[in-house]
Protein backbone atom coordinates (compact mmCIF):
# COMPACT_ATOMS: atom_id res chain seq x y z
CA UNK A 1 0.00 0.00 0.00
CA UNK A 2 1.85 3.42 -1.28
CA UNK A 3 1.20 6.72 -1.30
CA UNK A 4 0.88 8.12 -4.33
CA UNK A 5 3.41 8.96 -6.97
CA UNK A 6 3.79 12.87 -7.52
CA UNK A 7 6.05 15.30 -10.28
CA UNK A 8 9.29 16.28 -8.36
CA UNK A 9 8.41 19.96 -6.52
CA UNK A 10 11.24 21.24 -8.75
CA UNK A 11 8.86 21.55 -11.91
CA UNK A 12 7.18 25.42 -11.16
CA UNK A 13 3.56 23.69 -12.75
CA UNK A 14 3.44 21.23 -10.00
CA UNK A 15 1.54 22.89 -6.79
CA UNK A 16 3.58 22.18 -3.27
CA UNK A 17 1.53 19.32 -1.62
CA UNK A 18 0.22 21.45 1.03
CA UNK A 19 -1.41 23.23 -1.53
CA UNK A 20 -3.68 20.19 -2.23
CA UNK A 21 -6.13 19.58 0.59
CA UNK A 22 -6.72 15.91 2.22
CA UNK A 23 -9.07 14.40 0.09
CA UNK A 24 -7.19 15.53 -3.34
CA UNK A 25 -4.33 13.51 -2.00
CA UNK A 26 -6.48 10.45 -1.27
CA UNK A 27 -7.50 10.51 -4.92
CA UNK A 28 -4.32 10.59 -6.28
CA UNK A 29 -3.38 7.45 -3.95
CA UNK A 30 -6.26 5.82 -5.73
CA UNK A 31 -5.58 6.96 -9.47
CA UNK A 32 -1.67 5.75 -8.75
CA UNK A 33 -2.74 2.09 -7.06
CA UNK A 34 -2.24 -0.34 -10.29
CA UNK A 35 -6.16 -1.79 -11.18
CA UNK A 36 -7.66 2.01 -11.40
CA UNK A 37 -6.28 2.45 -14.35
CA UNK A 38 -9.24 4.34 -16.79
CA UNK A 39 -11.39 4.77 -14.38
CA UNK A 40 -14.08 7.60 -13.74
CA UNK A 41 -12.15 10.40 -11.72
CA UNK A 42 -15.61 11.46 -10.04
CA UNK A 43 -15.40 7.29 -8.81
CA UNK A 44 -12.09 7.61 -7.05
CA UNK A 45 -13.37 10.82 -5.66
CA UNK A 46 -16.70 9.10 -4.12
CA UNK A 47 -14.71 6.16 -3.28
CA UNK A 48 -11.88 8.55 -1.53
CA UNK A 49 -14.63 10.21 0.13
CA UNK A 50 -16.03 7.60 1.70
CA UNK A 51 -12.88 6.10 2.58
CA UNK A 52 -11.81 9.15 4.42
CA UNK A 53 -14.91 9.05 6.04
CA UNK A 54 -15.17 5.51 7.31
CA UNK A 55 -11.41 5.66 8.91
CA UNK A 56 -12.40 9.10 10.79
CA UNK A 57 -15.69 7.50 11.96
CA UNK A 58 -13.96 4.42 13.38
CA UNK A 59 -13.26 3.99 17.14
CA UNK A 60 -9.63 4.09 18.66
CA UNK A 61 -8.14 0.78 17.82
CA UNK A 62 -5.74 -0.23 20.69
CA UNK A 63 -2.29 -1.78 18.79
CA UNK A 64 -2.29 -4.86 19.93
CA UNK A 65 0.57 -6.48 17.71
CA UNK A 66 4.08 -6.30 18.70
CA UNK A 67 5.72 -2.61 18.03
CA UNK A 68 9.30 -3.46 16.90
CA UNK A 69 11.81 -0.38 15.60
CA UNK A 70 14.40 -0.88 12.37
CA UNK A 71 16.81 1.78 11.10
CA UNK A 72 16.78 0.61 7.35
CA UNK A 73 13.27 2.86 6.58
CA UNK A 74 15.30 5.14 4.18
CA UNK A 75 17.07 2.45 2.48
CA UNK A 76 14.04 0.39 1.83
CA UNK A 77 11.53 3.57 1.30
CA UNK A 78 9.40 2.59 4.45
CA UNK A 79 8.17 4.58 7.25
CA UNK A 80 5.65 1.88 9.10
CA UNK A 81 4.44 -1.51 7.40
CA UNK A 82 2.24 -3.97 9.30
CA UNK A 83 2.82 -8.00 9.10
CA UNK A 84 0.55 -10.62 10.25
CA UNK A 85 2.38 -13.29 10.01
CA UNK A 86 3.91 -15.14 11.77
CA UNK A 87 3.45 -13.17 14.55
CA UNK A 88 1.19 -9.96 14.18
CA UNK A 89 3.84 -6.83 13.90
CA UNK A 90 3.98 -3.12 13.57
CA UNK A 91 7.55 -1.65 11.87
CA UNK A 92 8.39 1.25 12.88
CA UNK A 93 11.40 2.63 10.75
CA UNK A 94 13.14 5.14 13.42
CA UNK A 95 15.38 6.68 10.44
CA UNK A 96 12.04 7.90 8.37
CA UNK A 97 10.06 9.03 11.40
CA UNK A 98 13.24 11.58 12.14
CA UNK A 99 13.42 12.76 8.63
CA UNK A 100 9.50 13.15 9.08
CA UNK A 101 9.67 15.20 12.07
CA UNK A 102 12.68 17.56 10.74
CA UNK A 103 10.99 17.68 7.31
CA UNK A 104 7.97 19.08 9.45
CA UNK A 105 10.45 21.76 11.16
CA UNK A 106 11.46 23.16 7.78
CA UNK A 107 8.23 23.24 6.29
CA UNK A 108 6.50 25.18 9.32
CA UNK A 109 4.51 22.18 9.47
CA UNK A 110 4.16 21.77 13.31
CA UNK A 111 0.50 23.44 13.76
CA UNK A 112 -0.70 20.62 11.83
CA UNK A 113 2.27 17.28 13.32
CA UNK A 114 3.11 18.35 16.95
CA UNK A 115 6.34 16.85 18.25
CA UNK A 116 6.15 13.25 18.51
CA UNK A 117 2.81 12.83 16.55
CA UNK A 118 4.59 10.99 13.54
CA UNK A 119 5.36 7.78 15.80
CA UNK A 120 1.67 8.24 17.24
CA UNK A 121 0.07 8.24 13.84
CA UNK A 122 2.18 5.95 12.54
CA UNK A 123 0.85 3.03 15.29
CA UNK A 124 -2.72 3.84 14.95
CA UNK A 125 -2.56 3.77 11.14
CA UNK A 126 -0.79 0.38 11.38
CA UNK A 127 -3.65 -0.39 13.75
CA UNK A 128 -6.52 0.06 11.47
CA UNK A 129 -4.93 -2.30 9.29
CA UNK A 130 -4.67 -5.07 11.92
CA UNK A 131 -7.68 -4.29 12.47
CA UNK A 132 -9.30 -4.57 9.10
CA UNK A 133 -7.64 -7.87 8.75
CA UNK A 134 -8.84 -9.27 11.50
CA UNK A 135 -12.16 -8.02 12.34
CA UNK A 136 -15.90 -7.52 10.26
CA UNK A 137 -14.60 -3.95 9.68
CA UNK A 138 -13.08 -5.05 6.05
CA UNK A 139 -16.56 -6.16 5.05
CA UNK A 140 -18.13 -3.03 6.79
CA UNK A 141 -15.69 -1.16 4.39
CA UNK A 142 -16.37 -3.11 1.39
CA UNK A 143 -20.11 -2.02 1.48
CA UNK A 144 -19.66 1.17 2.49
CA UNK A 145 -17.45 2.27 -1.11
CA UNK A 146 -20.45 0.24 -2.73
CA UNK A 147 -18.13 -1.53 -5.74
CA UNK A 148 -20.38 -4.48 -6.17
CA UNK A 149 -18.49 -7.54 -8.23
CA UNK A 150 -21.24 -9.88 -8.44
CA UNK A 151 -25.12 -9.49 -8.73
CA UNK A 152 -27.39 -12.77 -8.31
CA UNK A 153 -30.99 -11.74 -7.41
CA UNK A 154 -30.85 -9.89 -4.22
CA UNK A 155 -27.34 -10.72 -3.55
CA UNK A 156 -24.79 -8.68 -4.30
CA UNK A 157 -20.77 -9.06 -3.99
CA UNK A 158 -18.56 -6.22 -3.14
CA UNK A 159 -15.27 -6.17 -4.26
CA UNK A 160 -11.81 -5.10 -2.92
CA UNK A 161 -10.98 -1.52 -3.40
CA UNK A 162 -6.92 -0.90 -3.83
CA UNK A 163 -6.05 1.88 -1.64
CA UNK A 164 -9.05 2.20 0.38
CA UNK A 165 -7.93 0.83 3.09
CA UNK A 166 -4.64 2.85 3.20
CA UNK A 167 -7.08 6.00 2.88
CA UNK A 168 -8.89 4.74 5.77
CA UNK A 169 -5.52 4.31 8.08
CA UNK A 170 -4.88 7.70 7.06
CA UNK A 171 -8.02 9.54 7.84
CA UNK A 172 -8.62 7.12 11.35
CA UNK A 173 -5.00 8.54 12.30
CA UNK A 174 -5.58 12.23 11.63
CA UNK A 175 -8.65 12.23 13.73
CA UNK A 176 -7.19 10.06 16.86
CA UNK A 177 -4.16 12.04 16.61
CA UNK A 178 -5.58 15.22 16.75
CA UNK A 179 -3.62 16.14 13.70
CA UNK A 180 -4.16 19.31 11.60
CA UNK A 181 -3.27 17.59 8.38
CA UNK A 182 -3.96 13.93 7.02
CA UNK A 183 -0.79 12.13 7.37
CA UNK A 184 -1.31 11.67 3.57
CA UNK A 185 0.29 15.06 3.08
CA UNK A 186 3.47 14.35 5.22
CA UNK A 187 4.21 10.71 3.04
CA UNK A 188 3.90 12.58 -0.08
CA UNK A 189 5.90 15.63 0.96
CA UNK A 190 8.62 13.47 2.59
CA UNK A 191 8.23 10.78 -0.74
CA UNK A 192 9.26 13.54 -2.66
CA UNK A 193 12.43 14.75 -0.33
CA UNK A 194 13.51 11.36 -0.25
CA UNK A 195 12.59 11.00 -3.89
CA UNK A 196 14.75 13.87 -4.88
CA UNK A 197 17.82 12.85 -3.32
CA UNK A 198 18.23 9.14 -3.78
CA UNK A 199 16.38 9.07 -6.60
CA UNK A 200 14.78 5.96 -4.86
CA UNK A 201 11.21 4.95 -4.47
CA UNK A 202 8.90 7.72 -2.46
CA UNK A 203 8.14 6.46 1.38
CA UNK A 204 5.34 4.73 2.33
CA UNK A 205 3.46 2.80 4.60
CA UNK A 206 3.27 -0.64 3.72
CA UNK A 207 1.33 -3.65 4.48
CA UNK A 208 1.89 -7.71 4.23
CA UNK A 209 -0.76 -9.96 5.38
CA UNK A 210 1.01 -13.32 4.41
CA UNK A 211 -0.55 -16.36 3.53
Amino acid sequence: MSTPARASTSNLTEPPPEALDDLEHAVQLLAATPTHEGRDPRLLRQWARTAEEFGAALAPVPCRARIVERSDGLERGLLARYTSRPTPTVELYTDTLAAAEALIDERGWRQWYPPGSVRAAAIAHESVHEHLHHGPAKAALKRALGHVVLRAGRLRLYGHVAGAEEIAAHAHARTVCGLGRSPLLLTAALGDAVTQVTHETPVTHETHRGK
